[in-house]
């Protein structure tokens, strides 16, 4: 039996194929299938969003002002903001972050040791020079140097202990003349996974900035020479070292919501191996009698 002839729209004879058995989609090519709908789908709403958008802000409805639209544009943009980045929050701080050292009796002591058993990290919390830092970093020093973060050094005294918090407050002798404190912030609201950052002088080396998240709150730890637990701690991920001890733990913002006060570690190396301590800004403020919040 002859086929019957097909003509194409030019006319032209064509002979007609024998259809091919359908051949199942493959998974690859079905998902890609499934997601070019899905993408074409989502650019003609984006488009017909825009187009809208676009027409009621030439034609606005009655009772609409250009400047109701531009407060409501503008509101959109300022929700739009970038969120703060740990080199901005290093960046507010560092100016009322200093390096400790707790000078021992013996001169040689530190050259004996191989290098500066007391050295350490302190904030400023007041404009005045006084300086929270850790208990255990000045303990036992025969004399304390402050280095500010324009290189001024100066003598320093301990005016107040909180041993149960491993808090010392330090007044300078001599302070810059754009001297600036820290901003507080309380500890009310903080939950484990929020970004915090330390900025310290892990073995004497900084200012140096480490970042992480909470990690916990309300947490115990056994001072390293096993003589004192504290208790009500921030614990946190970000890098602390030997020397970090007494800096700030801070906010995005650059708020300071602890002070750095141990790393658990159970080798005798005493290096970070993921946790640290901070002693709440609450227990730390309180050493000097403040109320900041």
């Amino acid at each position: 039996m002859k086929r019957a002839a097909v003509y194409s729209r030019s006319g032209r004879s064509r002979v007609p194929q024998t259809p091919a058995a359908a051949v199942p989609a493959t998974p690859a090519l079905s998902w890609r299938k499934r997601h070019a709908r899905s993408l074409k789908v989502a650019a003609g709403v984006a488009a017909a969003l825009v187009l809208g958008v676009a027409l009621w802000t030439l034609t606005p409805p009655r009772g609409i002002s250009q400047a109701d639209l531009e407060a409501v544009v503008q509101k959109v943009l300022d929700a739009q903001q970038p969120a703060p980045a740990a080199a901005d929050a290093y960046e507010s701080i560092l100016p009322s972050v200093v390096h400790v050292r707790g000078l021992p009796d013996a001169p040689d002591a530190d050259v004996a040791s191989g290098g500066e058993p007391q050295s350490g990290t302190g904030v400023v919390i007041v404009d005045t020079g006084i300086i929270l830092t850790n208990l255990h970093v000045v303990h036992g020093a025969k004399a304390i140097k402050i280095v500010f973060h324009d290189g001024l050094e100066s003598d320093a005294v301990v005016i107040c202990v909180q041993p149960e918090h491993d808090l010392a407050v330090l007044q300078a002798k001599t302070i810059p003349d754009d001297l600036s404190a820290a901003t507080l912030r309380s500890t009310q609201g903080l939950r484990p996974g929020e970004p915090v950052i330390a900025v310290g002088f892990p073995f004497g080396i900084g200012p140096s900035v480490s970042t992480g998240v909470i990690s916990g709150l309300g947490r115990e730890y056994q001072n390293a020479d096993g003589k004192r637990i504290l208790t009500n701690l921030i614990q946190f991920d970000a890098a602390v070292n030997p020397g970090n001890s007494g800096g700030p733990l801070i906010t995005l913002e650059g708020e300071v919501i602890g002070i750095v006060t141990g790393l658990l570690n159970p080798t005798e190396q005493r290096v970070f191996i993921g946790i640290g301590f901070a002693v709440p800004i609450e227990n730390a403020a309180g050493a000097v009698g403040l109320s900041p919040f």
